[in-house]
């Protein structure tokens, strides 16, 4: 009865009112939810961002004094509990994941987790079916699929542009896993982390793939780990690296187009990001300064018919959509922020455009495919 009471307040404060956000993992030092979430939220009407709790009592009360938030918690589960925050943000590493979004989903919140939902695909099948149980609504930090050059090339396709897709093929630099690392970071280069070049952006960007062209039917894979001895900026400390640096996929999508997707770790001094789709009437290209699409700053080019070069084709204005972040469009927030605005409407309106947990883990499933087609060197169906 408890727990259906807080649902009940919950889901009345998403639609009446402001919606209050917590934050688990919101840093006075630095991290992804102060470059991103925070931007974002300040920003935008129909939010409050009222608590957050970091990794310790101190470290929250740091932050709560760096961003003049009075609701600074001590645990993930006392943040949870709190009646003023309706939706509980995860922004921590992904081993952390699954307690923090249990927490929040036994106290009736709804939930929005960083991608990847789950530390492996068996954990976020496991977090899917307690959110399906819970009642509440859940969302995946998939925000590639926010992003303007994205979605205008989804409706390229869908549109016709290319007329009936023949193929796509994608390489792409994963930024990180090259020669070094940052200080701190030591947690992505091992694979039983669940933060690795396959889940972050690799995962991201096959999502968008999906959301362009559709999903995939089959895979083929190659992973390889070239540098298995990276070193850390700064200090120059080796150190041991398990995570794959080259990730080698090639499928089938259900409409019977055929995919390859490369992912190389570090940067490259050619090709950071290139992506074709090639169809029957035309060609679009995708370029981009690195393989993270949900921050990358994108180009779209195209030709069709009798056109033998491709052009730019500048995504539209009504694709920048929110415009209280026009200020961040060069800025890792925006997607994020573009998100959120989704997010709200999802939660006011009752639609559901934001990608859930169950949407998280059938594309966790894909990442499993991929590994179990690289370590048996077999096809593995979907």
């Amino acid at each position: 009865m408890i727990e259906n009471a807080q649902n009940a307040q919950s889901t009345e404060s998403a639609a009446n009112g402001p919606v209050g956000v917590g934050i688990v993992g919101l840093s006075a030092r630095s991290g992804w939810a102060p470059l991103s979430h925070l931007p974002a939220l300040t920003r935008l009407p129909g939010y409050d961002l009222r608590a957050l709790a970091a990794s310790t009592p101190e470290s929250a009360r740091a932050a709560g004094e760096k961003y003049g938030i009075g609701r600074a918690h001590g645990s993930a589960a006392e943040l949870a509990a709190d009646p003023a925050v309706d939706l509980v943000v995860v922004s921590v590493r992904v081993p952390r994941h699954r307690e923090v979004i249990l927490a929040a989903l036994a106290a009736g919140k709804h939930v929005l987790s960083e991608w990847p939902l789950g530390n492996g695909v068996t954990e976020a099948g496991e977090l899917a079916a307690v959110a399906a149980r819970a009642g509440v609504r859940t969302f995946t930090g998939l925000q590639a699929r926010a992003a303007p050059a994205v979605r205008y090339l989804r409706d390229l396709v869908a549109d016709g542009f290319v007329g009936d897709v023949l193929s796509t093929s994608l390489v792409a630099s994963g930024r990180r896993w090259g020669p070094t690392f940052d200080p701190g970071g030591a947690h992505l280069l091992d694979r039983g982390n669940g933060g690795t070049m396959l889940t972050i952006p690799f995962g991201h960007t096959v999502d968008s793939l999906a959301m362009v062209l559709g999903e995939f039917a089959e895979v083929s894979a190659t992973t390889a780990t070239r540098r298995p001895v990276v070193r850390e900026e700064g200090s120059g400390r080796a150190a041991a690296m398990t995570v794959a640096d080259q990730v080698a996929v090639s499928g089938r999508l259900a409409s019977g187009a055929v995919a390859s997707v490369h992912f190389r770790g570090g940067l490259s001094r050619g090709t950071d990001f290139h992506w074709e789709i090639n169809g029957t009437e035309g060609d679009l290209v995708v370029n981009g300064d690195h393989g993270h699409l949900q921050q990358a700053r994108l180009t779209v080019r195209g030709a069709r018919g009798a056109e033998t070069v491709v052009a730019e084709l500048p995504v539209p204005g009504r694709y920048f959509d929110v415009p209280e972040l026009d200020d961040l469009r060069a800025e890792p927030a925006y997607n994020v922020g573009v998100q959120y605005a989704r997010i709200l409407r999802d939660l006011r309106e009752g639609t559901r455009t934001v990608p859930d947990f169950a949407h998280a883990a059938r594309r966790q499933r894909l990442l499993d495919a991929v590994e179990r087609a690289a370590a048996t060197g077999t096809r593995v169906r979907l």
